[in-house]
Order: C-alpha cells, then structure tokens, then sequence
C-alpha cells in the first residue's frame, strides 16, 4: 500500500476505530441486562444527591422501555463517589424497613446476604440489579456477575426502595419511570 491509499484510508480507519469504541461501550453498559431483559430500553434516569452530595446515578432499563413490577427489569447505579459496601446493605435494609417491610428475621438475613457480597464502591463504579421473570436478582458489578438472590419476595422489596409509591425519594422514582426529567 503506498503512503498515498494509507492516508485516504486513515479517515475510514478512525471511523471503524470509534464504531468499535462505541459499541464497545454500549455493550459493557447492557452486559447482563439484554441477557435477562428482552428488548431492554432505558425507561428513565436520575441522579441521587444526598443532602447537597451526588451519590449515583441511575437507570432503568425494561422491554421496550416500558417498566411493569411484573416483568424483567434492571436497575443500573454509577457511583458518583466512594461508599462502604457494608454501610449499602444497612441502608438498603433501613430503606425496606421504611417501606413497611417488619419481618426482622428476614431483614437480618437480607442484610448478611446484602453485606457478604456488596462490595466497597469507588467513584465511577456500577452496580447493577436485574430481575428476571422468575423474579430472581442477579447483581453485576461493573459487568461482572457478581451474585444472585433467588428469593422473589427479596427482589420485590429490594427494588421497592426505589420504584415504590412509598420510596423515600419520590423524586427520583418519578424521573427512573420517565415520568418527569
């Protein structure tokens, strides 16, 4: 190839460089989720703040971005700043409870369950929850399996926290189910 056919390809090189970054991309996004969610589109997304602290963003994902409590679902969060991983599960815990949940002994064993494998989060991290139709959860971690909890009463009130009426953020709940942005 002479120098002359290498410099017109180069543009066509950069565009099939960027088409594979770009794909690339959108794939690690979704690991986990297409798998488990057919036809799976963004419903909504939010941000978490906290007092005046950004703490993740999130997104819902549904058949074609429609969410139904009853069908396969996932629910994406990216860190905006660093947490203990055991300090996630007592609030996620903490955040059942609110929702009505009083069953103390299954709330104990939800939190070792939670703390065993929810793991310190860094900013930029992603932990992502899919439920599938059996109503099972399985968590990702950065695209990466990283557990599963095959308990349907867990995954309704785990998901609960931030997709219910009763959620503590109805702000949010709001934006995931594309209702305001």
């Amino acid at each position: 190839m002479t120098a002359t056919n290498a410099t017109l390809l180069r543009p066509f090189y950069i565009i099939i460089l960027l088409l594979s970054i770009s794909y690339g991309a959108k794939a690690a996004t979704t690991v986990g989720i297409s798998e488990w969610v057919p036809q799976a589109k963004l419903v909504g997304q939010a941000k978490m703040t906290y007092l005046f602290w950004d703490v993740y963003d999130a997104r819902l994902y549904a058949a074609d971005g429609k969410w139904q409590a009853s069908a396969p679902f996932a629910l994406e969060l990216s860190y905006l700043r660093d947490l203990n991983g055991e300090a996630i599960a007592k609030r996620s815990v903490e955040e059942i409870r609110k929702q009505g949940f009083s069953d103390e002994a299954v709330l104990a064993r939800w939190y070792q369950q939670l703390s065993a494998f929810l793991p310190d989060v860094k900013k930029g991290t992603r932990l992502t929850g899919v439920v599938d139709q059996n109503k099972h959860t399985r968590f990702y971690l950065d695209g990466q399996a990283l557990a599963e909890v095959n308990e349907p009463l867990f995954s309704t009130w785990f998901f609960n926290i931030w997709l219910s009426e009763a959620t503590s953020e109805p702000k949010l709940r709001s934006q995931l189910l594309g209702e305001q942005s």
